[in-house]
């Protein structure tokens, strides 16, 4: 076995199983590993050290803070060539108080390194080096500054100079703060005489002191610009993201500054910590793991209790789309969330106690045996609610707890939750609701008012979103009786459901607002089925008072990120942006994306766009449309106007904007400044340029007599026929089917992707289903770097998951292509894909 961190990890281990702690038993400059498959010769060693020729080197570990690679025989031979990993903290003692304190590179040699040469300022060359046995690269582990492996750019003053420890230099916990203490030493021991009289006393001495001594302490330097950061990862949200989180933040941060909370919780570190300034926590998980970590920050009445961030795992996550995290982690760059949460505004978010006792008037017919005492949480911060919802996640709850290998999968978990939900809805469990409440809100008595509307759900809303992201307080601007909702107004809003309303949520609609209310004395007079933030229990008859807790502070991500992490040179914000807006076509984006400055030459203005400093691209793709409006009536609204240009010709529905790498999806979770500050291009897949229109290049017949029963064959217009698809339509119109094969088994649309007849795809997505056929030809696109038919394909909704024989998505077969901006254009679409996914089984 071998040590990480204080903990065991028994051979065949995984990350996600290891107990980051601070423990007595933690080494000095220990690898952090875990298995990894990477082929090819990458053992650290060295050729001359290393043990490949055992069956066990067959295995192999990677070290999560540095990256090195090694056979698992061969991590015995790294203390041969004094190869340590760098160091998470510094040991106690007379000599180390005496050195400077400052943090020094930990330079590694590499195989493979991405990016440029810090002193020459060219790229590293690797055609061969995925095989190669050369380094090509010294690269620090802590600020990631990669030179050449030659003398003239690494030079020897760098292996001693201080490492700065990066772009997020501002967040990292430098390894110079923790302090490893050793256990004190036994006190001399006295007499037997005096031993016999005091030993009691002695013994409980001892044992408070050792009760006390913590092998490490944290001693934090004055830095008024740092913003140091804890991170919290939950690997039980979001399937296997929390174990490869944890070891990408190891490797961007300090390893003691990470931690799994499925090894103990958060609350060690919080202890360990609570004296560093202006610290930080990212709760890395869903809505209950960052109630959790609030709740360990009340008991350990913190002063002033750091902000939490959250990178949202796994569904629903209604707090973290309250506060500008999104619905759920897809994979963008953990160095981009690390910027965000350096960056993000100190908000409050507003916190509710649940205080119950029983009614002592209900009657004692209305009795549940197996009714509640209590709630299952006395604080909530997202929602309170009874009826209805609180029913069907009961039933889900119950049935799983009652025979969990029923439920080890997430769709067949929707599927019951759904089946359950109608089953209520049918029997209508939950409409005789307005009988057995009382409510009183502010003093205010609502029950008549209840019992009018009859709902079947009640809901007490402390934060906008609900039920994976619905607004069922709506927007109540057209009325005087209410304010818009917010988190930190120290208010909380009563909302009743019928089932019509709540249905209508998915569809954008609200419920009945009943309310906005500082205190609320809620009376029951029977068991009902209730919630708190997604804990549900049958509650007995009861009296249930809620009131204002307090205030946590959290991190909302800013309207504002620059493409690269900065160090405290951020500029500031402009108030407006005054931004030209032009667009490209599909043609022109595929056949000169290799030159920036030629794309931007055939691009075609539309016009200039004036917007806040931090819009985001929603905001700007508004503003884009009305744009399109002003220009199509000047361009067509009097007598004698001017034909259409291509600067008046409307906006296809499928444009999206361009970043120069791919196309930008979660519009409402990026901002214009990401892009760019005073121009922006936009990518249109339909925009028709009639002065370049040219010819599909020749076909052959693709699906002859024998093929077919019925001997219809298509015959495919040549490069001469004008227009191309003519003659292709033709046949279709007179009864030729699109989904027929030939002898190969490959339909009209494979042979059309593999001559590249753009109009002819086309043609047949938009008039045909796609089927199986249009995923297989995806990958066939992809493997041929035809741009403008993967992303008609991908439009027409084939599925960028899927993978061919060779386990290949339709990515991958890009990257084998050697066209990277097609491969990220697929991977972000991928995302996308998978995020729709999502939310349409949430909603379900």
């Amino acid at each position: 076995t071998q040590s990480i961190l204080g903990a065991n990890i028994p051979s065949g281990g995984a990350l996600g199983e290891l107990c980051f702690v601070f423990q007595e038993t933690a080494v000095y400059g220990e690898h952090i590993w875990f298995e990894t498959n990477v082929s090819g010769d990458f053992c650290y060693v060295g050729e001359q050290n290393c043990m490949t020729n055992f069956r066990a080197a067959l295995r192999q570990r990677k070290c999560a803070a540095c990256k090195i690679v090694v056979h698992t025989p061969c991590i015995e031979q790294l203390e041969k060539i004094n190869f340590r990993c760098k160091p998470s903290f510094r040991e106690s003692g007379s000599r180390n108080v005496r050195e400077p304190i400052v943090v020094r590179h930990h330079w590694v040699h590499r195989r493979r390194q991405e990016g440029k040469c810090r002193q020459c300022g060219k790229g590293f060359q690797q055609k061969f080096a995925f095989h190669s046995k050369e380094i090509v690269a010294i690269s620090c582990s802590w600020c990631k500054q990669a030179y050449h492996s030659k003398v003239s750019c690494f030079m020897l003053q760098h292996i001693e100079e201080p490492c700065s420890l990066g772009a997020h230099a501002a967040v990292v916990v430098p390894p110079t703060w923790i302090l490893r203490v050793r256990r004190p030493q036994n006190p001399l021991k006295s007499s037997k005489k005096k031993k016999r009289t005091s030993f009691k006393r002695k013994s409980s001495k001892k044992g408070a002191e050792e009760g006390r001594w913590k092998p490490f302490v944290i001693k934090p330097m004055p830095a008024p610009l740092m913003k140091p950061l804890l991170v919290f990862v939950n690997p039980k949200s979001g399937g296997n993201q929390g174990a490869k989180i944890i070891q990408s933040f190891m490797w961007y941060l300090n390893p003691r500054q990470v931690f799994d909370l499925s090894q103990g919780g958060p609350k060690e570190a919080l202890e360990l910590y609570r004296k560093v300034h202006n610290l930080r926590i990212l709760a890395c998980g869903g809505d209950g793991t960052v109630g959790w970590i609030l709740s360990i920050l009340d008991q350990l009445r913190l002063n002033p209790p750091p902000p939490v961030a959250i990178l949202p795992l796994g569904t629903g996550n209604d707090l973290a789309r309250t506060l500008n995290w999104g619905g759920g982690y897809t994979d963008e760059p953990l160095s981009k969330i690390l910027s965000h949460v350096e960056d993000g505004d100190i908000v409050q978010l507003d916190r509710w106690n649940l205080h119950v006792e029983p009614n002592p008037d209900a009657s004692p017919e209305e009795k549940d045996e197996a009714a509640s005492e209590k709630l299952p949480l006395d604080v909530f911060n997202n929602y309170f609610s009874l009826g209805f919802d609180a029913r069907v996640t009961l039933e889900f709850h119950e049935s799983r707890e009652a025979n969990p290998e029923k439920f080890n999968s997430r769709f067949r978990n929707k599927m019951f939750y759904a089946g359950t939900a109608f089953s209520d809805f049918l029997t209508g469990s939950s409409k005789d609701l307005a009988k057995h409440v009382k409510l009183v809100c502010d003093g205010t008595d609502l029950t008549s008012k209840i019992q009018d509307l009859k709902p079947q759900c009640l809901v007490f809303l402390n934060i906008p979103r609900y039920c994976a992201g619905t607004m069922p307080w709506g927007n109540p601007g057209e009325h005087h009786d209410f304010e818009p909702q917010r988190h930190d107004d120290g208010c909380i809003e009563v909302i009743g459901f019928t089932m019509t309303s709540l249905a209508a949520l998915q569809v954008g609609g609200h419920g009945e607002r009943l309310c906005q209310c500082r205190q609320v004395v809620l009376t029951t007079s029977k068991a009902i089925p209730m919630q708190v933030d997604g804990e549900p229990c049958k509650l007995a008859a009861s009296c249930i008072h809620i009131s204002l807790r307090n205030q946590a502070n959290m991190v909302q991500k800013t309207k504002r990120r620059n493409s690269m992490p900065l160090l405290n040179d951020q500029q500031p914000v402009p108030e407006r942006l005054r931004i030209r807006v032009s667009r490209i076509s599909m043609r022109d984006y595929e056949a000169l994306h290799y030159d920036k400055e030629k794309l931007k030459e055939a691009s075609v203005p539309l016009g200039i766009i004036v917007v806040p400093g931090d819009s985001d691209l929603e905001l700007c793709r508004t503003q884009i449309e009305r744009l399109q409006e002003v220009s199509l009536c000047v361009g067509s609204g009097h007598e004698g106007a001017k034909p259409k240009t291509l600067s008046s010709q409307k906006l296809s529905p499928k444009w999206c904007f361009l970043d120069w790498l791919t196309c930008v999806f979660q519009e409402h979770l990026n901002y214009v400044t990401e892009i760019s500050q005073d121009e922006l291009y936009v990518l249109d897949p339909e925009l028709v340029i009639t002065q370049t229109v040219g010819t599909s290049p020749a076909m052959p017949d693709l699906v002859d007599s024998s093929a077919t029963p019925t001997g219809h064959h298509f015959a495919f217009p040549s490069a001469s026929s004008s227009p191309p698809s003519s003659p292709f339509q033709e046949l279709h119109r007179a009864g030729r089917d699109l989904m027929v094969r030939d002898s190969s088994g490959q339909t009209v649309l494979h042979h059309a992707v593999k001559s590249g007849s753009k109009d002819i795809v086309k043609y047949i997505i938009e008039n045909g289903e796609l089927g199986p056929d249009g995923e297989t030809s995806l990958h066939q696109a992809a493997a041929l770097r035809q741009r403008t038919i993967c992303h008609y394909i991908v439009e027409a909704g084939a599925s960028l998951m899927k993978t061919d024989l060779q386990g290949d998505t339709p990515k991958h077969r890009a990257e084998k292509a050697n066209d990277p901006d097609l491969a990220a254009y697929l991977e972000n679409r991928q995302h996308y894909q998978m995020i729709q996914r999502e939310d349409q089984e949430t909603a379900v």
